[in-house]
């Protein structure tokens, strides 16, 4: 009983960091994050995200803010 609770408790204290590094990942190739939502089709869903992730981000800035490699170049 006891791990489960612990269990419990660290899973709610990942979740809303990785919707947060997952919407941040989405504004980078300039979607908006409500794309998070395509997760719940199944099977497919799972595959495009995973698509998102891994593709390279927008060159510039977008929508969203300026792209966060090119502020370390000018650094």
């Amino acid at each position: 009983m006891l791990a489960a609770i612990i269990i419990l408790i660290i899973a709610l204290a990942l979740v809303i960091p990785s919707l947060a590094v997952g919407v941040r990942r989405l504004h980078d190739i300039n979607k908006s994050g409500w794309w998070m939502l395509i997760n719940l089709v199944p099977y497919v869903g799972s595959f495009i995200l995973l698509y998102f992730y891994a593709k390279a981000g927008d060159k510039g800035e977008n929508q969203y803010g300026p792209d966060p490699k090119a502020l370390d170049n000018e650094e």
